[in-house]
């Protein structure tokens, strides 16, 4: 079985948390109440340079993905 790029994830002692993982390269689990981002892998310089510019654009596919899956759910 393949994994979702993003799975929407929930933790009682984090009850205002929206905790989105990304199970693709480079994975993460980030807090779209904070955007704080929690990475599972390690990086040398190089990887962080190209992190830094490419953190923002995670951020808005994992905000998208909630937005989607939201929606699915009022349906």
């Amino acid at each position: 079985m393949e994994l979702p790029k993003f799975i929407l994830g929930d933790n009682t002692d984090y009850p205002d948390a929206i905790f989105i993982i990304h199970t693709e390269f480079p994975r993460f689990i980030i807090n779209l109440e904070n955007d704080e981002v929690e990475w599972f892998e390690e990086f040398d310089q190089h990887d962080q340079k190209e992190l830094e510019t490419e953190t923002e654009n995670y951020i808005k596919q994992a905000t998208a993905f909630y937005d989607r899956e939201v929606a699915r759910y009022d349906d």
